[in-house]
């Protein structure tokens, strides 16, 4: 773990316990800190207790005595409302912050020997494939690349850090929203379209959020910035009049006299005196698609700034494995291909499956985010039968209506097992896609409970005993 200093001997509050809040408790008492934690789940609590650590009910403590409050990324900030752990913090003047700027704390303190290298990505849609993939670059370089923030462990959770090592942080917005003082070597912003709306008061809200992964930048750093959007292009355009830092834009479909950028999908590198045609992604298996050339683009350009040469980022780029729940291909049953694109929480994420198959069986719903999926109307003809399930299903079916035979299975494994009959039926092959556009929190725990019990569900078609009783 890496331990927090500068808070030796006081008392810091932990209100959350899962994965985030139990790895930043962990690395404060190892930095010399006490710590009282709490979470209003049961589940949390004892996981907590398992641990041994401190639980103090934060609802009946004094809050005077607290130094900070560590406050998980899951718990509303100030919208819709100031979680009462906020309120009460703020009351009493005590500092409300995340993992990530306790991390970010603890590099700052780091002698400069001792302090690490740091990406930090963050967007809408195809951050955890973005940084999945440069740690994959990097580690086949034979860097120590360790990976974490929103994705596989908590930070605070990773080996200690020394100077050759690089930390690869996905940062969401509701993380971004609790980090005040990280400054990456390199920051990558893939691109923005609206989600999260409630947490972040709108639009405006959520832009300023993912900023903040740009605000300690200057001379040195690097900026990676995705220009498909109008959002990051107006921001691309205001930190180059405003910073000294390197900018490199990137694009999936559009060329540029300087930065990284994809045509018909060859990667192209435009940052030096001339342009080169770095790599045909497509013959990249793993990265299927122009949500993916964004992605293989920014993490190109990433792997640049941190000193790998063109070809070591290219061939990281070619033998990426891919990344689990994300376009995940988890089984193939005669004709037909089980997709697990759980990750899809929004209908902008599930936009980028849906384009990527001429037809799919599509197993969609969930807790819906706003706007629902009225956006993806354009791709309606691509869907031979919607199946729908959790919170979603009737305004769901309602949108479809008179556009897309649909299904109302309510359950995910009714979903599999009914999609998995009709694409088996026909003599072509066929693919039953999980892209569920909504999040997961009305039957699922998060997006890879999801993406797992589809995994399960899929595996059960596979027995022998199953097939037999459906034919």
């Amino acid at each position: 773990m890496i331990p927090v200093p500068g808070f030796e001997g006081r008392t810091v509050a932990v209100f959350g316990l899962g994965r985030t809040g139990l790895s930043a408790a962990r690395a404060l008492i190892a930095g010399g800190a006490k710590v009282a934690l709490w979470d209003e789940n049961p589940k949390g609590r004892e996981a907590a207790e398992a641990e041994g650590l401190t639980l103090v009910d934060l609802e009946k403590a004094d809050w005077s005595g607290f130094a900070a409050l560590m406050l998980s990324p899951g718990v509303p900030l100030t919208h819709p409302v100031p979680h009462w752990t906020v309120t009460r913090a703020q009351a009493n003047g005590v500092e409300v912050l995340g993992d990530i700027e306790l991390f970010a704390r603890a590099v700052n303190a780091a002698p400069a020997h001792k302090r690490p290298k740091i990406v930090a990505i963050t967007g809408t849609n195809g951050k955890s494939t973005t940084t999945a993939l440069i740690g994959h670059i990097l580690r086949s370089a034979g860097r120590d690349a360790r990976i974490g923030g929103n994705i596989g462990f908590g930070v605070l959770g990773l080996p200690d850090m020394h100077g050759g090592a690089v930390y690869v942080l996905e940062l969401s917005s509701y993380q971004l929203d609790l980090t005040s003082s990280l400054k990456p070597d390199a920051a990558v912003l893939l691109n923005i379209s609206p989600d999260h709306l409630d947490r972040h008061g709108g639009m405006e809200g959520y832009v300023t959020a993912k900023k903040r992964i740009l605000l300690n930048q200057g001379k040195g750093d690097t900026a990676v910035i995705g220009v498909d959007d109008a959002w990051c292009q107006r921001i691309c355009t205001e930190i180059t009049a405003a910073n000294r830092r390197t900018i490199r834009p990137i694009s999936a479909g559009k060329a540029m006299g300087r930065g990284v950028y994809v045509l018909s999908g060859v990667l192209y590198d435009a940052t030096g005196d001339r342009t080169v045609e770095v790599a045909d992604l497509t013959m990249a298996r793993s990265l299927p698609g122009k949500h993916n050339w964004q992605n293989a683009a920014a993490a190109y350009a990433a792997c640049l700034a941190l000193g790998l040469s063109s070809d070591d980022a290219a061939n990281g780029l070619m033998t990426f494995p891919g990344l689990a729940h994300r376009m995940e291909t988890v089984a193939r049953i005669g004709r037909v291909r089980f997709v697990n694109d759980s990750k899809a929480t929004n209908a902008d994420a599930a936009r980028q499956a849906l384009s990527s198959y001429p037809k799919v069986y599509w197993i969609a719903g969930g807790r819906a985010k706003e706007g629902g999926i009225e956006a993806l109307a354009d791709l309606f003809p691509r869907i031979e039968k919607a199946y729908l399930i959790g919170e979603a299903e009737e305004a769901f079916a309602a949108t479809l209506n008179g556009k897309a035979q649909v299904v109302r299975c309510g359950q995910l494994d009714a979903a599999v097992a009914a999609a998995f009959a009709d694409a088996s039926a026909g003599e072509e092959e066929a693919i039953v896609l999980l892209s569920p556009a909504t999040a997961s929190f009305d039957q699922y725990a998060d997006f890879e409970a999801r993406g797992e019990a589809f995994r399960a569900a899929v595996e059960t078609l596979s027995q022998p005993a199953a097939r037999e009783a459906r034919a």
